[in-house]
């Protein structure tokens, strides 16, 4: 099976590498951007700063690079402002054509910019990717190489952010520890994004799980780092029980969304969850931002503990007193039965001080308990339905010329395994079994 069939097959893998895409997912990002405008392009200053997480091979980073730094449009928005240029143009009496709203000859494919258009780059854009894989360098784009499940990223990603806050205590800084502390708090971000998925093992129920457990590391990190009022955007497995994911976000996003672009495949049940809206949850302490990456709200990773100059952990212990620790001994005092209408409840005191247990409530819940409650959020379908659609294979002009990609994988985790199926089995990668000689065996 060559080149030229996947192309057939995949319509915007071809498209990805004519026009100059690392991968096909960069469609996915345009076109949600498209339904919900992601990247504010209407108040270019209120997204800046952007957080690119399980970046590689680097395609998402791309779309960030053209857009923020850069300042191209694509797709459906640069034909809106081409049209709009051109009605400007007319009215100005320039001598032009009328615009035909239904003309639709000169449209742009998705994820082609317009070579015509005027850039508008923005002004102070950070944008940070982090991938465990290593990826190839994009312009204007911090990148490391870093497991976002690990505690030891958030220092990196916080540093990465603002290293002029980490600049003065790095060079003073006599603590053992690895990690600096900053001067000051560094800004939050305007958005972070999330394409990661974990190599499919082919048993959905671990897959999803797995999944699952990438999203919260993700989430966690956005936590900390996202302004008030930010987005988050991850990519989900629709399950049997997504619903408890979708109801998680709602505790800290004022809207969530599920949203499937067009060159999503319609068979997979990959989606993205849209979550605008980001209100800080305070933990136990008060602690909201940043800070609260030290006991994360779902759990995973955390930001290390500090380190004292005799290299111990510094963990506060507080004060507690003798009197108060000697009342504090469990011992059982006495039993309590509460008799119901079909059952006897027997309760055990294991303080002197705990007060009598009220007989259990025999009066019907609720009507608003009585059935299953859930919430479902808005299932959307983002792209034009005109477009490409990912499912279907197209016809090849007779004469198509197949592409390479635009960045071969670095460093992709089959490598050794495809080196050593050559290795073992000749230059075309077929496996060799061996035969023993019968009259050996004999």
């Amino acid at each position: 099976m060559g080149k030229s069939s996947k192309d057939k097959r995949d319509a915007y893998y071809r498209l990805a590498k004519e026009q100059n895409w690392r991968a096909r997912s960069a469609f996915k990002l345009i076109q949600i951007d498209e339904q919900f405008d992601l990247f504010e392009h209407e108040n270019p200053d209120k997204v800046t700063r952007v957080v690119d997480l399980c970046a590689a091979p680097g395609s998402w980073s791309q779309v960030l690079s053209r857009v923020l730094i850069k300042g191209e449009s694509f797709g459906r928005r640069a034909w809106l402002e081409k049209k709009r240029k051109e009605q400007q143009a007319l009215e100005r009496g320039s001598g032009q054509p009328a615009i035909d709203d239904n003309d639709t000859d000169d449209h742009y494919e998705i994820g082609e910019a317009d070579p015509s258009a005027e850039l508008k780059p923005r002004k102070n854009v950070k944008i940070v990717s982090i991938d465990l894989q290593p990826m190839a360098p994009l312009e204007g784009i911090t990148t490391l190489k870093a497991d976002i499940t690990h505690p030891s990223t958030i220092p990196l990603l916080l540093r990465a952010l603002d290293p002029e806050a980490y600049e003065s205590s790095s060079t003073t800084s006599d603590s053992p520890s690895n990690t600096p502390a900053p001067i000051r708090q560094p800004h939050p971000v305007d958005l972070v994004i999330s394409d990661g998925a974990p190599d499919v093992t082919g048993l959905h129920d671990l897959d999803i799980y797995i999944q699952s457990q990438l999203l919260y590391a993700a989430l966690n990190l956005a936590m900390g780092v996202l302004r008030p009022g930010g987005k988050f955007v991850a990519k989900i497995f629709r399950a049997r029980d997504v619903d408890l994911l979708y109801a998680q976000l709602r505790t800290v996003f004022e809207r969530v969304s599920v949203a499937k672009p067009r060159s999503s495949r319609a068979s997979s049940l990959e989606a993205f969850v849209v979550c605008e809206g980001f209100i800080p949850p305070a933990n136990n302490d008060g602690v909201i931002g940043m800070a609260a990456l030290k006991n994360p709200l779902f759990g995973g990773a955390a930001a290390p503990r500090p380190v004292s100059e005799d290299g111990n952990l510094a963990v506060e212990v507080p004060d507690e007193d003798e009197n108060a620790q000697s009342q504090t001994v469990l011992r059982s005092v006495g039993d309590e039965k509460v008799s119901a209408s079909n059952h006897t409840t027997q309760t055990n005191y294991l303080h002197p001080t705990s007060p009598p247990m009220e007989p259990p409530s025999t009066q019907k819940p609720p009507s608003k308990f009585a059935e299953e409650n859930r919430w479902i959020p808005s299932f959307i379908a983002c792209g034009d339905l005109s477009a490409w659609d990912s499912d279907a294979s197209y016809a090849l002009p007779p004469d198509y010329v197949s592409l390479d990609p635009v960045q071969p994988p670095t460093a992709p985790p089959y490598r050794k395994a495809l080196e050593l199926r050559k290795k073992l089995g000749g230059a075309y990668g077929k496996t060799k079994y061996f035969k023993p000689n019968k009259a050996a065996q004999a």
